[in-house]
């Protein structure tokens, strides 16, 4: 399936970073309707639109029996090169082969004006990340005839459902939301797009258990689907149009590669692994484009008792609550945890939906039983900072719960959107400042002391105090 790229500054390109496609601002935009930017009224009633949109071989199925019809009364067809050659096109008909949009938007236009009936090719189904949007966008009253989509086709091709799955595009944007998805979810469909495909989607999942599967060019006889691990994905070339299916695996199937016996194709060998081997957030309810993520089941800033932990090294719930508010955790993003404890601060960033990575210098830390205990997949990465930082991919955000000034230097110079730090003693605070502000942060900060409620023996209650922490929020402008 081609999407085509989004017009700079066009406020209508599909998706955002909360569920569906990645772009930042339509999400910080707190609008997260699917037709934002679309109108509804005016559009022609389907029995008389004059611009009919057809999906084509994403499946490789017959012709939608309306295209015959369609391409009949036609004065104008626009599609890819290949989908031209693919059709009947009648004799006088006007093409437009797609390249930039904006000229075929102005051709469409013009025989919508002239009351020409016009033919748009495109791959799958065309309201899936497809060109309908685009279209309803300029204004022009569409009558659509999909076919099957690429991912519905690439899941088919695998044997698996794909009710739970989310679905995301890497085409003309940063491709590291996309990324962050694959990292955090598991099961993920990715619109892939050059130079951000399986060969580059492989190279940021090493680390991950995750195991993929690679359609390429579906529904031609080119064909070909592949089983692979992330690793052997970095070292082949992909053909495009392709699309990659990321796949939560138990590291050790991760990292032996695919089973064998299950339907598929390829030369990495075939298998199909279970869908459902790690759970996500909402990975239930990402059905619709555009939606915010959801809150966990059972919320966030959950008592300490919650999570395992040792000689009480664990952020107490009050001030993580404060603390993932300010590192603002959400699909799409990659957060790390340093010297994570009992990882209770990255696991309920990653219940909120982030990629995670947990840094923690202690073997014995029980940051992954946590995770699973709370059904999410973190990361965890065993060793002292700052030299256990080193190759870990960038982060959007970073919480910082122990170590040095050396530690938040190494941090800063990764240069997050957002960095939180969580501060005992007062004498460590103003260095930690002065540091982020030297690194180009604007810094806020807060002491928090909390008072809870504790029953004493002659039935009444009083106030047991908690030690005061400091919460320094570093924001790059």
């Amino acid at each position: 399936m081609t999407t085509p790229p989004p017009a700079a500054g066009d406020p209508v390109t599909p998706g955002d970073d909360g569920r569906r496609q990645f772009t930042r601002d339509r999400y910080d935009s707190q609008s997260y309707s699917c037709l934002r930017g679309i109108s509804l009224t005016g559009q022609v009633p389907a029995a008389g639109a004059l611009v009919t949109v057809v999906g084509m071989d994403a499946a490789g199925c017959p012709a939608h029996p309306g295209l015959a019809e369609a391409l009949a009364g036609a004065g104008l067809v626009v599609g890819a090169a290949r989908h031209l050659a693919a059709v009947p096109v009648p004799p006088g008909c006007a093409t437009v082969a797609l390249g930039p949009l904006g000229p075929a938007l102005d051709r469409l236009r013009a025989a919508v004006a002239a009351g020409t009936p016009a033919v748009v090719l495109a791959s799958g189904d065309p309201g899936f990340f497809g060109i309908v949007r685009r279209l309803r966008a300029a204004g022009l009253p569409l009558r659509v005839l999909p076919a099957v989509s690429s991912v519905a086709a690439a899941f088919a091709r695998a044997g698996l459902p794909w009710d739970g799955a989310a679905v995301v595009t890497a085409h003309g944007r940063d491709p590291r939301a996309a990324l962050n998805a694959c990292r955090a979810l598991p099961a993920v469909a990715v619109l892939t797009a050059p130079g951000a495909g399986a060969a580059e989607l492989g190279a940021g999942l090493v680390g991950w258990a995750r195991r993929l599967l690679v359609a390429e060019n579906l529904g031609t006889p080119d064909e070909r689907v592949t089983w692979t691990t992330p690793a052997e994905a970095v070292g082949r070339a992909w053909a495009d149009p392709h699309v990659l299916l990321s796949l939560a695996a138990p590291p050790a199937d991760a990292a032996a590669g695919p089973p064998s016996g299950a339907p598929g194709t390829g030369a990495s060998g075939v298998g199909a692994p279970g869908v459902g081997g790690v759970r996500g957030p909402a990975t239930g309810a990402m059905r619709a484009d555009d939606q915010p993520a959801a809150a966990p089941p059972g919320g966030w800033a959950l008592p300490e008792s919650a999570y395992a932990h040792r000689d009480s090294m664990i952020t107490k719930a009050e001030v993580r609550a404060f603390a993932v508010a300010r590192l603002r955790p959400r699909l799409g993003r990659l957060v790390w945890d340093v010297g994570a404890g009992s990882g209770s601060v990255g696991i309920e960033c990653a219940l909120l939906g982030a990629a995670v990575v947990a840094v923690e210098r202690d073997p014995a830390a029980p940051v992954l039983a946590n995770a699973a205990r709370h059904g999410v997949d973190v990361r965890v990465v065993t060793g002292s900072a700052p030299a256990a930082l080193a190759g870990l991919p960038d982060p959007d955000a970073v919480f910082v719960g122990g170590g040095g000034t050396d530690v938040l230097a190494a941090v800063a110079a990764r240069r997050p959107e957002r960095v939180v730090v969580t501060l005992a003693a007062l004498d460590r605070v103003a260095p930690a400042v002065h540091l982020l502000r030297a690194a180009g942060y604007t810094v806020e900060g807060s002491q928090l002391a909390a008072a809870r409620l504790a029953d004493l023996p002659s039935g009444s209650i009083r106030l047991a105090a908690t030690n005061p922490v400091v919460v320094l929020t570093g924001e790059r402008p």
